[in-house]
């Protein structure tokens, strides 16, 4: 998908048909996708999944949500992911059942090599477990793991991945605060 060794200054960083692929989908974004009422969630399904996004059941995504490549996203039962999310997604975006994305906040799935001489673009999954709470502004970057239920505090930048399920995580760059006490049914001890 991204062109290597390109110059990114006179040449384009994506093959043709993927440029293509991204302006159709841009051009349905903005007036099929944006301008939809808020209610309309099984038609924003309906959409993504028309550029190849794999649903689950019950899925929330709010008209503002900004989808970089719905062919790159994959979404669990009951995912909500609000108005003013980025799902900045040149690789795999996965987000697990009944897992949360608040507004403004940024899944960052591409960058630059800065040590190479043209920048050179490059791209990692992010994925996300189930019952997880992206709060209000967090950035998630390129590579990260988020295990089960875990909550990422608001404006909270993660930069490596968080293993340990069930814990609260805040800061900049995050770091670990606290347990949750409420597990969903399937996760209680």
């Amino acid at each position: 998908m991204i062109l290597q060794g390109n110059d990114p200054h006179r040449a384009p960083s994506f093959s043709l048909g993927h440029r293509v692929r991204r302006q159709v989908w841009n051009i349905v974004y903005v007036l099929l996708f944006r301008t939809s009422p808020r209610p309309f969630h099984g038609w924003r399904a309906f959409l993504l999944r028309a550029f190849g996004a794999r649903l689950g059941k019950g899925v929330h995504v709010y008209p503002g949500a900004k989808v970089w490549a719905p062919w790159n996203l994959e979404l669990g039962d009951h995912v909500g992911i609000a108005d003013g999310t980025t799902i900045y997604n040149m690789a795999l975006i996965r987000i697990g059942r009944y897992s949360v994305i608040s507004q403004g906040a940024h899944l960052c799935g591409g960058s630059h090599d800065y040590n190479s001489q043209n920048f050179q673009l490059y791209a990692k999954p992010i994925v996300l477990g189930e019952h997880v709470w992206v709060c209000a502004e967090a950035f998630i970057t390129l590579g990260v793991s988020i295990a089960d239920g875990v909550v990422v505090g608001a404006r909270a930048l993660v930069t490596k991945s968080i293993a340990q399920p069930w814990t609260v995580h805040a800061g900049h760059p995050s770091r670990h605060i606290g347990q949750r006490t409420h597990r969903s049914p399937e996760h209680a001890a």
